[in-house]
């Protein structure tokens, strides 16, 4: 009976950390967003949070761990799907509509990622480093393999793998990095910008593979 009610316990304390912990590393997201690295402090995101200042610091030790954590958190949640696609067994056209359709998705969910990573790059110089360390972090070796092949045998024009993730890439993220811009240009709001990105799942995937198919 003890041994149930202990463990029960463990449970109860278990799901209150998780909850905490997800509601700290959600209003740490928003500050930062909005203040960037250097300008958050700590107790605007325990405000935020709507707890003290000495809990946040239970989970998080200072802002360089919760800035961290917030962005592996993520990080984590995109990168094994685009590594996923990038090393499958699916042919180049195929890996771009999958790409293309995963990371916009996830854009829209996350729009301020790309601005995030931007910030701390420029920041911190080493932190792209330290992020190619990860074990999730997409290898393209697979793909650039796939498109030199395909290229060979003529069912692609001939272009070099580096250049066509890179036009991959380019047309999936500026979007979201340039939207301040891209809605004054188009005089729409959220909701319609949501839509064109969705829209754009197709338009990007279909440009690429329409630009270089043989």
């Amino acid at each position: 009976m003890l041994t149930i009610w202990l463990n029960h316990l463990v449970k109860m304390k278990k799901s209150k950390d998780d909850t905490s912990e997800t509601l700290i590393l959600n209003a740490a997201k928003n500050i930062f967003i909005k203040k960037g690295m250097d300008g958050a402090r700590m107790q605007e995101i325990a405000d935020e949070a709507g707890i003290n200042k000495a809990l946040l610091h239970y989970y998080f030790r200072n802002k360089q761990q919760l800035f961290d954590a917030v962005f592996l958190n993520a990080f984590s949640l995109l990168a094994p799907q685009l590594n996923d696609i990038l090393n499958d067994e699916s042919t180049v056209e195929e890996k771009i509509k999958n790409f293309t359709s995963n990371y916009i998705t996830f854009m829209i969910k996350h729009p301020y990622l790309p601005n995030f990573v931007i910030q701390e790059i420029n920041r911190n110089p080493e932190f792209i480093i330290e992020l190619r360390q990860k074990p999730q972090f997409p290898n393209i070796e697979k793909f650039k393999l796939q498109v030199r092949t395909e290229v060979n045998k003529g069912y692609l024009k001939q272009i070099e793998a580096e250049q066509l993730f890179i036009n991959i890439i380019s047309l999936c993220i500026f979007p979201f990095m340039g939207k301040p811009l891209i809605k004054a240009f188009l005089n729409t709001e959220d909701d319609h910008f949501n839509t064109l990105m969705e829209a754009r799942k197709k338009e990007v995937s279909n440009f690429i593979i329409n630009s270089i198919k043989a």
